[in-house]
């Protein structure tokens, strides 16, 4: 939701308000003010004839609206600061929507258009009020500081959590939340000496402090109840049992240390998922003996049983053979063993990432290269440092062989020593033999 200005440039910067997000005039639900509505009837004209509907919705502090009725038909729109009636004095507030939409928030609030309890609104705020308002607002965080004092003086069981200043500066509100009822006649007194103001004190569930003060829940994100949630439904621990959630009050609590609204959210999608499930305390009969629930996956369908004597291993079933082994028991008969049935199942093979190229990881280019920094230390050594180191390393290399290498050299020298001999027999040989051919030869010339 956004407002009219909120268009966008080519860069994503926003061209009216330019805030980048956060809405300047408190209209958007992107904004930083709590449970804004949008008007998505800004645009469009009334009927020939009718009206323009004469209240307003103004917002106060964290989000607090009321109804104003516009008596002297002034000329009021969205985001005006506007000065409305108090009890006592006057207040400053921000208009949040106007038209023919109050009509349905008061219908959503239960508060009829003729009620008495519609107060008037006075002017327009002036300069002067706006810095009363502003002065007012700056006082709080002090005031609060000092009432928890007070409170800790007056040993009271109550927790004082937020405290709002009148627009006129003459009245504040104090919001407390309390276990048990209390006594508080005396911190009233205490407060107006102290503050020299009028008292208001308000109780608040732990559920409205939060939505108040606001916060980030644990997925993440603003809590629901200070954006767009206003009616808190009862929650209970059986939406988590529904849900297969384990029942962890760490993780099943929320900010005002109550269960979490947001477990009533898919409730429903459970409720209608579970209708062709099997009771959990239905008890299978097979002939290897009886088998008892474990656990289940809703939307996938699967149900993990176990025998009762053999507690050890699970066997996965699926919603259909878990159906028919439960008709076969109602006609008293039994079924063959879970082994046979889950040997049955087909489990799909997991479809892993694959482009046009073929299949490759996604992961390919979160792993850093190593960088050779030894290459680039060589490079930079000049030559001579470089060959000694080289010989060195050659040393180093050759040093440990040396037992080894003496025991080879013994084994080499008496092989050579062999090889001599016969190179030496075989010359021999031959001169024998060069030899009486040359006589031969000689005594035929003769």
């Amino acid at each position: 939701m956004a407002c009219g200005s909120c268009g966008t440039t080519e860069n994503g910067v926003p061209r009216g308000c330019k805030s980048n997000g956060n809405c300047g005039t408190g209209t958007c639900g992107s904004g930083s003010e709590k449970l804004a509505v949008f008007d998505w009837l800004s645009n469009m004209t009334l009927p020939s004839g009718q009206e323009r509907f004469d209240i307003f919705e103004v917002r106060f502090k964290n989000g607090r609206k009321h109804f104003f009725r516009n008596v002297d038909n002034l000329t009021i729109s969205m985001g005006d600061v506007i000065a409305v009636e108090g009890n006592p004095g006057h207040d400053i507030g921000i208009v949040s929507l106007a038209g023919e939409l109050v009509k349905v928030q008061m219908k959503k609030r239960n508060v009829p258009i003729d009620s008495e309890d519609i107060k008037k609104i006075y002017r327009k705020a002036t300069q002067k009020d706006i810095d009363i308002w502003q002065q007012a607002r700056a006082r709080e965080e002090e005031t609060q500081k000092r009432g928890r004092e007070i409170l800790g003086r007056l040993g009271l069981q109550m927790k004082l959590s937020d405290v709002e200043f009148q627009g006129d500066g003459n009245k504040a509100t104090f919001y407390y939340t309390a276990d048990a009822r209390v006594d508080f006649r005396q911190l009233i007194r205490d407060l107006a000496s102290a503050f020299s103001i009028r008292v208001e004190m308000k109780q608040v569930g732990a559920r409205q402090e939060a939505a108040r003060l606001g916060g980030v829940g644990s997925c993440g994100r603003e809590l629901c109840c200070s954006t767009w949630l206003t009616d808190f439904r009862k929650v209970t621990t059986a939406a988590a049992r529904y849900q297969q959630l384990s029942l962890n009050p760490l993780k099943l609590a929320g900010q005002c240390g109550k269960l979490k609204c947001c477990l009533n959210f898919e409730l429903d999608t459970y409720l209608d998922a579970l209708k062709p499930f099997p009771k959990q305390d239905v008890v299978l009969k097979t002939e290897k003996g009886d088998a008892a629930f474990v656990k289940m996956d809703i939307f996938k369908k699967y149900l993990w049983y176990t025998y009762k004597e053999e507690r050890t291993k699970w066997f996965r079933l699926t919603l259909d053979q878990v159906q028919e082994i439960i008709a076969l028991n109602k006609q008293n008969k039994k079924s063959s063993s879970l082994e046979d049935y889950e040997s049955d199942i087909e489990i799909p093979e997991k479809v892993d990432f694959e482009d046009a190229v073929g299949q490759d990881s996604l992961t390919r280019f979160d792993v850093p290269k190593k960088r050779k920094r030894n290459n680039r230390n060589k490079k930079r050594r000049p030559a001579t440092a470089a060959v000694a180191s080289s010989e060195n390393k050659e040393d180093k290399k050759q040093q440990p062989r040396k037992k080894v290498n003496h025991q080879k050299s013994t084994d080499n020298s008496s092989a050579s020593k062999t090889v001599n001999k016969n190179k030496n027999r075989r010359r021999n040989f031959k001169n024998k033999r060069n030899n009486q051919s040359k006589n031969g030869n000689n005594s035929q010339e003769k």
